[in-house]
């Protein structure tokens, strides 16, 4: 099955995944420590990351670590830019409309 990034950060606790490995490489096992799930489970989160490639392994002696795939997180904050800026452009249109409202009330 073909998945991308979208699909990956759909899941609440990839997510938080993605949060925990953005500041530094952990193993599989100190990952599996922060959720109430079964290590496989979390095995399971890390595969649908890796194969998204959000997160990439790096082997150090027998341990794997995993870390964040930055390049690839760039793919997501690009597509919620233009939400970004629409956004923005409705809160400033809504402080124009504040902004008149009060200076007329005074």
């Amino acid at each position: 099955m073909r998945r991308d990034v979208f699909q990956a950060i759909a899941d609440p606790t990839r997510r938080a995944i993605i949060a925990l490995i953005a500041f530094q490489a952990m193993t599989p096992n100190a990952i599996a420590e922060h959720f109430d799930s079964s290590r496989q489970a979390v095995s399971k989160h890390l595969r649908i990351l890796s194969e998204c490639k959000l997160v990439e392994q790096e082997q150090q002696g027998r341990e794997i670590f995993y870390t964040l795939n930055a390049k690839k997180m760039k793919e997501i904050d690009k597509w919620l830019e233009q939400f970004r800026q629409l956004w923005e452009n409705r809160f400033n249109q809504l402080d124009t409309v504040l902004n008149t409202l009060k200076t007329q009330k005074k």
